[in-house]
């Protein structure tokens, strides 16, 4: 019998997990591990850093497990779990290269318009090549939709900090964006 088929619901699937059961733990890192590893790859640029991420993650998920009450996105709940473990990661490796505070940038890049074919693959490899700062505050900020206050005191920096890391991370993308 598959996995898939045991669990007829997530809250089945959470349910048994909150009661310890292997199986189900199974099923929850099948299911979401891929996406998930996305995620802590786009934070760490390296497959091991973000596979070791990974699994600290799921392990405070079924550490945490039951601290999840049914109530709203159990895949969301798994994804702020990862998104703090990477960071968390990141800042003990103390990984934040060129910190600048904001009111030392002498310009904010106008937004440009590109008229090209760019494919959300192109733009994640452009992303990925970011400084580690600059790619955890845009991530962070970008598509995450943290505040640069929630960054600031996530990673332990400044709101300065955080907005002047977005702030390159803009300017290097546009630079590359212009290349292609």
């Amino acid at each position: 019998m598959k996995l898939l088929s045991l669990f007829q619901s997530e809250e089945a699937l959470v349910k048994a997990c909150q009661n310890g059961d292997p199986k189900a733990q199974r099923r929850v890192y099948e299911k979401y591990s891929p996406k998930m590893m996305g995620i802590c790859f786009r934070y760490l640029h390296d497959d091991f850093e973000a596979e070791e991420v990974l699994i600290e993650g799921f392990m405070r998920v079924f550490d945490k497990i039951n601290s999840f009450k049914l109530e709203g996105s159990f895949e969301g709940w798994i994804r702020r779990i990862m998104v703090n473990e990477a960071l968390m990661y990141i800042r003990s490796k103390k990984k934040f290269e060129h910190e600048t505070s904001y009111d030392n940038i002498l310009y904010e890049p106008e937004p440009e318009q590109f008229a090209t074919d760019l494919e959300t693959e192109d733009l994640l490899k452009i992303i990925e090549k970011l400084p580690t700062g600059y790619r955890t505050v845009f991530n962070l900020y970008a598509i995450e939709g943290y505040s640069h206050a929630e960054i600031a005191q996530s990673l332990g920096i400044t709101e300065s900090t955080s907005k002047s890391q977005l702030s390159r991370a803009r300017v290097y993308l546009q630079e590359q964006l212009v290349k292609l």
